[in-house]
């Protein structure tokens, strides 16, 4: 029987799946749910000092399904991060580590580019007993003008700045949350890692606009008749993600060993969750999908990655994390690559039988045998 239990950055947890910050973490009441239904880890939806800014509006998601089915696999959402006052907050963390000791509540945290606000929202969190931070610097709407979240991650000089800020208050490990919305995500993911961060978190959401009705002709989803860029995300993104997750892997294997992945990006079922960690993920997260089936789809989860562990015959995560990075090359090497297995199809299908040769075949024999 597999086992699913992983250690990441000093935490033990019981399997490598978290509840990904988002509505699925939007109080105590649902994260006690997630816990209940045996979930690795939560992320709280993320929180700032000052919440009175934050006004949500509704309807504030868009889906988009197949054209002969109603199955979802785009998901928009013009979402904030939590309304919920701070002081809220830091009494419903202190309320969860109380019921929850062994629960690891990851706080996901958000703030402007001011060095005592930060420091401040770390000492709180960890006072209320929190088990480590993802640092939100990648949600790809609301507050840009405040200069937070995917405004603040784009600027890889401004996050490493604000991550050596964030860990010189934290004693617990801190993740920084990547936006998907660069061109190199391994430019910011690193600037992160410089500046002491355990571990990276990606992807956010993909900055979209999911469709305009040709009904109304208004853009989707549509408040009052208007509209916002918003986040994309379902199993739609997970080829994007996973070709990020992948650089990050390369990234971390190369320069930075000790530090780990949290993936993310359209995790339904365990062999998605595999597929993250053979790309190097350490755990995988989980928003929409819990958004779409629940907090029970945590036990559909470690029974399909576990089947996939039994099929392959590997007994922990650690034997087969980051395994199929070696995969990746250059065109060149493809090109190269493809050009010898043809070479050697064609000198396998020349060999005759030492009976068959004819006149001076033996020497075009030769060469079919003989290997370059």
């Amino acid at each position: 029987m597999a086992n699913l239990e992983v250690t990441v950055n000093g935490m033990t947890l019981p399997n490598p799946f978290v509840i990904g910050s988002g509505p699925p973490g939007t109080n105590a009441n649902v994260i006690s749910k997630a816990f209940d239904e045996g979930w690795g880890a939560v992320i709280a939806k993320t929180v700032s000092l000052d919440a009175s800014k934050v006004v949500n509006v509704a309807p504030r998601y868009a889906r988009l399904r197949a054209n002969d089915s109603r199955e979802i696999f785009g998901w928009e959402n013009i979402e904030l991060i939590s309304d919920r006052p701070f002081d809220a907050w830091i009494d419903e963390f202190k309320q969860l580590k109380d019921k929850y000791p062994d629960g690891c509540l990851i706080a996901s945290i958000m703030e402007e580019y001011n060095k005592d606000a930060w420091i401040e929202i770390v000492q709180r969190c960890e006072e209320a007993g929190v088990d480590a931070f993802e640092l939100n610097f990648s949600c790809p709407h609301g507050l840009p003008e405040r200069k937070m979240g995917a405004a603040m991650g784009q600027n890889p000089e401004i996050l490493e700045e604000v991550c050596t800020w964030v860990n010189s208050a934290a004693t617990k490990p801190v993740w920084a949350k990547m936006t998907p919305n660069v061109t190199d995500i391994t430019v910011p993911a690193e600037a992160s890692l410089r500046a002491g961060c355990e571990g990276v978190a990606a992807i956010n959401t993909i900055l979209s606009v999911m469709g305009v009705d040709l009904e109304t002709l208004r853009p989707e989803p549509s408040v009052e008749g208007y509209t916002v860029p918003g986040g994309y995300s379902c199993k739609a993104v997970r080829p994007i993600a996973l070709r990020m997750v992948m650089q990050l892997g390369q990234l971390i294997r190369e320069k930075y060993p000790d530090r780990t992945i949290s993936g993310i990006g359209g995790v339904e079922t365990g062999e998605d969750a595999a597929q993250f960690i053979l790309l190097g993920a350490h755990t995988v997260q989980v928003c929409t999908g819990v958004m779409k089936f629940g907090y029970g789809l945590a036990s559909t989860l470690c029974d399909g990655l576990s089947a996939f562990m039994d099929k392959h015959g590997f007994e922990s995560i650690d034997d087969f994390r980051g395994h199929s990075l070696q995969y990746f090359t250059t065109h060149a090497d493809l090109v190269q690559r493809q050009k010898d297995a043809k070479a050697a199809a064609k000198r396998a299908r020349m060999v005759k039988k030492d009976t068959e040769w004819s006149g001076d075949e033996f020497v075009e024999q030769s060469e079919a045998l003989s290997r370059d």
